[in-house]
């Protein structure tokens, strides 16, 4: 064994990483699947229905949960991949909505290591909380992404949570300013912000919703 082969040594026997963001979602999926069915697509979503595209259109929806919203506009006649990183999640949404043709994906942000192998490109890329579980640089990183998984004229909708973090998982506060920014750097230009209520009512978390759109 050369001394180069000694300094790999860490990395060959280091355990798996995980996906920081993903942080106790797996343990809390049974939990989180009765919350996310609990409202519907249109209530979650209600600021911002007016850029969705209309059919034919290809969607990514970002970690999706348990396919709520994917279900929704699978039912609307749109093209949906579903993606997300936590199986325990992915198997909720299996469950609950098998008939609705939705293609399942494991993968994560900022990465998106297997999205950027395929060559489809997306009308609209829709990001429902998912943003704020990434820091400053993975946030850099995902938008170069996300931007090269665009249609021309494909369109991102996102929303971000503000309040406090729940007990063993992983946020970071987002202005929209910085998206906003942040989206500038890679051509996408804002066509909607808006502020609202916590659609499950809680009185400390409240949300922005956002609308960008490639050149």
């Amino acid at each position: 064994m050369t001394f180069d082969d000694m300094r790999d040594l860490p990395a060959l026997f280091a355990e798996p990483r995980g996906v920081a963001g993903t942080a106790g979602y797996g343990e809390a999926s049974d939990l989180l699947a009765d919350q996310h069915e609990s409202v519907t697509f249109a209530e979650v979503h209600r600021e911002v229905l007016h850029p969705f595209p209309a059919r034919p259109s290809r969607v990514l929806d970002l970690g999706a949960g348990t396919g709520r919203d994917a279900a929704a506009l699978s039912r609307l006649g749109l093209t949906v991949v579903a993606v997300g990183p936590t199986a325990e999640l992915r198997a909720h949404g299996q469950r609950l909505h098998p008939a609705t043709g939705i293609e399942w994906i494991d993968d994560h942000l900022p990465e998106l290591t297997a999205l950027r192998r395929r060559p489809e490109r997306y009308d609209l890329i829709l990001l429902t909380a998912v943003w704020m579980h990434l820091d400053a640089r993975e946030r850099s990183e995902a938008m170069k992404h996300l931007t090269g998984l665009l249609a021309p004229g494909g369109r991102i909708v996102l929303s971000l949570r503000h309040g406090p973090v729940p007990t063993g998982r992983r946020m970071f506060e987002v202005s929209a300013e910085e998206k906003i920014h942040l989206a500038a750097t890679t051509g996408l230009h804002a066509l909607h912000h808006s502020e609202r209520e916590d659609p499950l009512g809680r009185q400390d978390v409240h949300w922005t919703f956002m609308a960008l759109q490639a050149r």
